[in-house]
């Protein structure tokens, strides 16, 4: 067995063989299940993984996640708030993206650190200026990575292509459909 970066490479290579075969694979719907605490704070659960439009009851771990808002934004500061949530799950997809990449193209990365920020211009969400954005208005990205073995063109490379297939990435630059029920 081959691990580059803690991934077997075997299995890499065989989910995607797995998928390409049966595109139905690919399929997953990840979900949380969230309750308000009162001012800002929410606490939510994370729930079943479904795949190939299988609900996956089995994992085991339930992980529970609290968010606020800072107190200079109306919150308590009791937990993150959901916007360094949307930098931490950046920073996860790139974590899993570019150590999965990097092994496929047996590239060993030593270690590696990202430092993120989002620039935010609340005159968009206090609906004092509806020409601003209410969401982000910049994303910043910036790695350390340590690859000593490999040249630095090769990284820039991997960058792109970690920047091509994030799939939280592909969710910040791109519009997603976001459908609201009330239940």
């Amino acid at each position: 067995m081959t691990v580059i970066n803690d991934i077997d490479v075997q299995a890499l290579e065989d989910t995607t063989a797995a998928v390409e075969a049966n595109p139905q694979l690919g399929q997953a719907t990840f979900s949380v299940d969230g309750a308000w605490q009162g001012g800002c704070r929410l606490t939510a659960q994370t729930g079943a993984l479904t795949q190939a439009g299988e609900r996956d009851e089995s994992r085991v771990a339930k992980y529970t996640m609290s968010s606020d808002e800072p107190a200079a934004l109306l919150g308590t500061d009791t937990a993150v708030s959901p916007a360094e949530y949307l930098l931490q799950a950046l920073a996860g997809c790139y974590t899993v993206t570019l150590a999965a990449l990097g092994a496929a193209q047996g590239i060993e990365l030593k270690g590696f650190r990202l430092e993120l920020e989002g620039a935010i211009d609340l005159r968009g969400f206090l609906g004092i200026d509806p020409a601003i954005r209410r969401g982000l208005q910049q994303v910043r990205v910036h790695l350390h990575v340590d690859a000593p073995d490999t040249p630095r063109e090769q990284i820039e490379e991997l960058i792109a292509l970690v920047e091509n297939r994030s799939p939280i990435r592909d969710i910040l630059v791109s519009p997603v459909d976001v459908v609201t029920t009330l239940a």
